[in-house]
């Protein structure tokens, strides 16, 4: 049968279920990424289900977000992280390693792999021939159990063409959001196939790859070819390469065409990465920061390329240049190929290596001024300043602007496009990611004053009873929900506290209602698209902890309904979405004998009892989240079956 990569990659991985769009499947996970914000909570979780080791082939958890140190919490948060991976048998790229989809490309992605991570832009790693995808609940796949998921249809996205001069790779993937939004990808797998594919190197895919998170996609996936060959050679790492490509007149469920020599440099303005437009049209609008790295644009190259546009220049002297290295080891390459001093000496802010300002860790941008960014989200306020204005661009876009000190389409430059030419060989650095220890039993875990055990989540009720809390529009992301940044990151392994958080970007009165109702419980109402961007639990369990019982809302986004039945919160979309017009803030809603009837059908009745009326709704779970609801989170729903 002819085989496109997707489906190679599903059916060599496939433990339960068939391969049918919308029918759930169970895949064998056979690696793992955690980093330090999310990390934090998979090793409580883990430690909670009592086992000993985990049985992946290979975990790894990477500290790079949390690395702000103001005071004891988050160097306790990473002696914690330490203890863990010696106790259960992960790998541990310690603080200052990097940021952990490039780290893990670098060191750990194989061709053919399926890979699992607490973040969502795990997907990534597809730009290496990798099954990967951003989930919550990751403490089950550590411990060998499968991984389930609705099928994805697979978008086939044909590359014709190659990028002209001043465009990137980072215009491509802002050219999907363009077409189709934030949620043009929900419920699918991109693959990108055809000939476009030979002029874009395996760091070019990974800037695809990773914001294929932006549109909601499940996974993105590139053909395991020459791009990648190279790549894994030039880290040292010649054997783990195999060619997995689609086999010729495979078929696709969608199909799509970019032309990738009629591309423009593009921009996303604030506030979603949806809200893309040609740079020429707001070019000259005034600009307080040029921000480049993060795992949207990690690559050598994207800092080699703004260091030669900058290169024995001065950036303006209102623009703050921050360059936030990726890696330890892309650090050491760009201090030996002279690409650092470029950048220095033209007026760069060198930052430490890690996330930083794309996750609000620092760097944050003037109030109410424009901030040009190469991260993959511009939520509200994610920068770590309430009034930001946040724009998405490339790095050359990035590089020029920072120069003029106004938006500027690169393409206007007096300058001809530098070119760079990517090394065969990397200098590599390996001495900062520490191996699994052989025998966990000799390791206790080490927990500070501020890390605490997860709170009892009891399980459903016979009746939901409680006000709407929150009443919210379309594309409420999980910024809004628990938002990051440096005073919330810190409070990750600590609930009640980081409970105070919840809602705080949209209604910073949430966290005082909510504790006033928290043993009667309470609903919230979304749009559509609720729930988009992070795959953080936090965002599920800190209401949960306030007494969040359900959440109604027109459409949900996959990752977040997947962790709203981890813990218990049943999700319920509006059957005629004109209901969502009907229910008002502070409403009392009813949901009666609601054990029964999600156990009997899809079909649940909400009673507003305010306004006398009812509405009917249905939950989206499968039969297995449905026993999750009921049994109060995955992890009592996992104890039980192992009793």
């Amino acid at each position: 049968m002819v085989k496109n990569v997707t489906q190679k990659l599903i059916e060599s991985h496939l433990i339960e279920g068939r391969m049918q769009p919308g029918e759930e499947i169970g895949l064998k996970i056979d690696q793992t990424l955690t980093q330090d914000a999310t990390g934090t909570l998979v090793m409580l979780e883990f430690e909670a289900l009592g086992i000993p080791r985990i049985r992946t082939e290979l975990s790894a958890q990477y500290v790079d977000h949390n690395l702000i140190q103001e005071d004891f919490k988050n160097p306790d948060d990473h002696l914690f992280l330490r203890s863990a991976c010696q106790r259960f048998g992960l790998w541990y790229s310690r603080p200052g390693n990097g940021v952990s989809h490039p780290v893990h490309m670098e060191r750990f992605g194989v061709p053919g792999k399926t890979l699992l991570g607490s973040d969502s832009h795990t997907c990534a790693a597809g730009s290496l021939g990798m099954l990967a995808i951003g989930a919550g609940g990751l403490e089950v796949a550590m411990a060998g159990e499968p991984f389930y998921v609705k099928m994805p249809k697979i978008w086939g996205v044909k590359l014709v063409g190659k990028l002209p001069d001043w465009v990137s790779a980072k215009d491509v993937i802002l050219e999907m959001l363009r077409r189709h939004d934030v949620d043009g990808g929900i419920g699918k797998i991109i693959e990108s196939y055809g000939p476009g594919l030979r002029a874009l190197t395996a760091m070019d895919r990974h800037v695809i790859a990773n914001m294929g998170a932006e549109l909601g996609a499940t996974a993105t996936v590139f053909p395991s070819d020459e791009a990648g060959k190279v790549f894994l050679k030039s880290q040292g790492r010649d054997d783990a390469w195999r060619e997995i490509v689609a086999d010729e007149n495979a078929a696709y469920d969608e199909y799509e065409e970019i032309n990738l020599a009629e591309l423009d440099p593009l921009i996303a303005l604030p506030s979603s990465p949806g809200k893309v437009v040609p740079v020429r049209e707001v070019a000259g609008r005034e600009i307080y920061q040029s921000y480049i790295g993060s795992s949207a644009n990690p690559g050598l190259r994207d800092f080699a390329i703004a260091a030669l546009i900058v290169d024995g220049q001065q950036v303006h002297d209102r623009v703050s240049f921050d360059v936030n290295p990726t890696s330890r080891q892309i650090l050491e390459n760009m201090i030996e190929l002279g690409i650092l001093g470029k950048l220095i000496r033209a007026g760069a802010r060198l930052h430490q290596v890690g996330c930083g300002g794309c996750i609000g860790m620092g760097q944050a941008p003037a109030s109410g001024r424009i901030s040009l960014r190469t991260v993959h989200r511009n939520f509200p306020g994610r920068s770590g300043t309430k009034e930001d204005q946040v724009y998405l661009c490339s790095p050359e876009t990035a590089a020029a602007s920072a120069l003029t000190g106004v938006i500027t389409d690169p393409r206007t430059l007096s300058m001809a496009y530098p070119r760079f030419q990517e090394p065969e060989t990397n200098r590599l650095n390996t001495g900062m990611l520490v191996p699994p220890a052989s025998e966990g039993g000799l390791y206790a875990l080490e927990k500070g004053p501020n890390i605490k055990p997860l709170p009892t989540l009891a399980p459903l009720p016979e009746q939901l009873e409680g006000p709407v809390l929150l009443k919210m529009a379309d594309d409420i992301s999980t910024d809004g929900i628990m938002p990051a940044g440096a005073k919330a990151l810190p409070f990750r392994s600590n609930i009640p506290e980081l409970s105070k958080f919840t809602f705080s970007p949209i209604d910073e009165t949430y966290y005082a209602r909510a504790m006033a109702c928290q043993q009667q419980g309470s609903f919230v109402v979304g749009g559509d698209n609720y729930g988009q961007g992070s795959s953080r639990e936090h965002a599920a369990l800190g209401p949960r902890y306030l007494g969040l019982k359900a959440v109604i809302a027109k459409s949900f986004a996959r990752i977040h309904l997947q962790n709203l039945s981890n813990f218990g919160i049943l999700p319920l979309t509006f059957i005629n979405p004109d209901d969502w017009e009907k229910i008002a803030q502070g409403d009392v809603l009813s949901i009666r004998d609601a054990r029964n009837t999600i156990r009997q059908g899809n079909r649940v009745t909400v009673i507003n009892l305010t306004r006398n009326e009812t509405y009917e709704t249905e939950h989206p779970m499968t039969p297995r989240q449905v026993e999750m609801v009921l049994a109060g989170s995955l992890i009592n729903l996992v104890r039980q079956q192992r009793v």
